[in-house]
């Protein structure tokens, strides 16, 4: 039987782990509430706030579309007012509100864009909808988007499209940076920053650390099922076997009958075991 640590020493690693990146985000946090707390005074300040969702939405698309070379995107969950399916359709399925106009299937890096458009604000067909193809996107997703209605969905159109996604447990702010030049965080449901070089680098590195810590999303590699593969991510994750199942398409039962044949598979006892069994062995 294999040599497995303990469940309290994993838990251990993890909660330490997740502390450490808690700090670091708070700190960011704190410092862009310092340098953004005045109103935007022109185009030459380090910081600018904006505070409408149809500003924070044009923006994000400029963003987006202006990268010449790299996307940095945090994903997290809430999506109250973009519900999770709208940031990567697929080229077939217009987006609803503008459905014979412009381009189809929006790639928003999950800041919050508006539910309506006001007469004098931006009209949905003035922007720019079906991913840059010209940056290359890394994205880190948290365990709050993959509970999300049809988060797997979007997470596998992204992947289709060539993008790195990688998943972390902890909660995420919702970020963008483009080409590490410009970045837009979000604080809170209704203001968002955008910082421009030098303060940007704050965002590329908050980034780059919870990359480090991440996990993939669905490697290609080892001998696993699809399903067997999310089923694991999912649990890596903490959802619950009833929340899992309804991810899938499947019954709580089935998921728990994929568990139990995956511990016998891996002579194992608990499911914090197999969780380390699959990380170690690239599963997930």
């Amino acid at each position: 039987m294999p040599n497995h640590p303990s469940g309290s020493g994993l838990r251990s690693h993890f909660t330490d782990l997740q502390e450490d990146l808690r700090r670091a985000d708070a700190s960011l946090t704190r410092l862009l509430d310092r340098w953004g707390a005045g109103p935007d005074e022109g185009s030459e300040r380090l910081v600018i706030v904006r505070t409408s969702r149809e500003d924070q939405a044009v923006r994000l698309n400029e963003l987006e579309y202006g990268a010449r070379s790299s996307l940095l995107v945090f994903q997290s969950g809430a999506n109250t007012v973009a519900p999770v399916p709208t940031t990567l359709l697929d080229e077939e399925e217009p987006p609803a509100a503008d459905a014979g106009e412009g381009p189809p299937g929006p790639s928003e890096s999950d800041v919050e864009a508006p539910e309506q458009q006001p007469s004098d604000g931006p009209r949905p067909g003035a922007l720019r909808y079906g991913g840059n193809r010209q940056a290359a996107y890394r994205v880190v997703v948290d365990r709050a988007f993959l509970s999300e209605p049809a988060a797997l969905r979007a997470l596998d159109e992204r992947l289709a499209a060539g993008h790195e996604v990688r998943v972390v447990d902890q909660p995420l702010i919702k970020l963008v940076v483009a080409d590490g030049e410009t970045a837009l965080v979000q604080l809170e449901p209704g203001r968002s920053l955008e910082l421009r070089a030098p303060l940007a680098l704050l965002a590329v590195e908050l980034f780059e650390s919870v990359w480090r810590r991440s996990r993939p999303y669905l490697r290609e590699d080892g001998d696993l099922s699809p399903m067997d593969r999310r089923i694991l991510q999912l649990m890596l994750s903490g959802l619950t076997d009833a929340a899992t199942a309804n991810q899938l398409g499947t019954s709580p039962r089935t998921v728990q009958r994929r568990v139990r044949a995956l511990m016998d598979l891996t002579s194992v006892t608990s499911r914090v075991q197999l969780g380390w069994y699959a990380m170690r062995n690239n599963w997930v």
